[in-house]
């Protein structure tokens, strides 16, 4: 019996091997650095509900701009507040903001402005009970929201009533469009210098050649097919309208640097916030109701 005991308490017990857990797949990342699929598929639906309203009741584009500078309005809104402490006076800016688009419906400028100035002064009201902490940084911010989003918006809005604003709206978007394509496509392809590194880093000069490209011949083609423009006038229209979409969009990675966020927000998969597609679309409509209007007066 002792030699058995003795075999017994000399015997190591050896835990069985646990099997290795398999590694997770690592998913793979588009050199765009978003979801490409979601983002063709959102923009696609987007682009379904513009051209809908378009061709049927032009005017619903006006509502579907309303809509969308809320919610902009709403995410830069949050952004600032979530990031900086930053309160703007978000009902004065919203209830103005559709003051905005649709007073520049029937009234133009003067009615968009009209709107503009109003909010702004209501806005210092809004905040007189917060107290002197914070006062101007907030009002500040309060103004540079009303003036980015709806009133550059009622720009946009600004171009529908003419006869021909179906064409314009068209002329407008395709080119934002065109200049996003063409910049995204020439980036993903050959995109090796940066334009702006400390800003985007993504975006390089190359990329900027494909926008340029595409939006010199989507405006040449738009300004001569859908509305009663020259081509040299698109040529002109396409480049200013890359320009604008190429500045507002290095604007709005400034912003969200500043901020320390990577979107707006999280509503459109692959795409971020709203306001990450109404960047080059914003200034653009300002962009886009001048040259119209100086090119092919109503």
């Amino acid at each position: 019996m002792s030699q058995v005991s003795e075999e017994r308490e000399d015997r190591v017990d050896v835990p069985e091997p646990v099997p290795a857990e398999k590694p997770e797949p690592v998913q793979k990342v588009s050199r765009a650095g978003r979801n490409l699929p979601a983002a063709i598929g959102v923009g696609l639906l987007l682009g379904a509900a513009i051209i809908t309203s378009l061709l049927t009741v032009r005017f619903l584009f006006i509502g579907i701009i309303a809509i969308a500078i809320a919610v902009g309005t709403i995410e830069l809104a949050g952004a600032l507040k979530r990031a900086a402490g930053i309160r703007i006076a978000l009902v004065p800016v919203l209830v103005g903001g559709q003051a905005m688009i649709w007073l520049a419906w029937p009234y133009g400028r003067e009615g968009a402005l009209t709107a503009f100035v109003l909010t702004v002064l209501v806005c210092l009201l809004w905040r007189l009970p917060g107290g002197a902490d914070g006062y101007l940084r907030d009002i500040s911010a309060s103004v540079f929201a009303a003036a980015y989003i709806p009133l550059f918006g009622a720009f946009a809005a600004m171009l529908v009533p003419p006869e021909d604003g179906v064409g314009r709206v068209l002329a407008f978007m395709i080119g934002v469009v065109a200049s996003d394509t063409g910049g995204y496509i020439a980036g993903v392809l050959g995109g090796k210098h940066p334009m702006a590194p400390t800003i985007s880093p993504k975006k390089t000069w190359e990329g900027f050649a494909g926008s340029l490209v595409a939006g010199v011949v989507a405006g040449a083609l738009t300004l001569s097919l859908l509305i009663d423009g020259h081509a040299w006038q698109g040529v002109l229209f396409g480049a200013a309208i890359v320009c604008t979409a190429t500045l507002g969009d290095l604007v709005e990675s400034l912003i969200k640097r500043d901020l320390g966020v990577k979107d707006m927000g999280n509503m459109l998969p692959g795409h971020g916030g709203l306001m990450d597609r109404l960047d080059s679309l914003l200034p653009s409509a300002v962009v886009s109701w001048l040259l119209l209007s100086a090119f092919v007066p109503v």
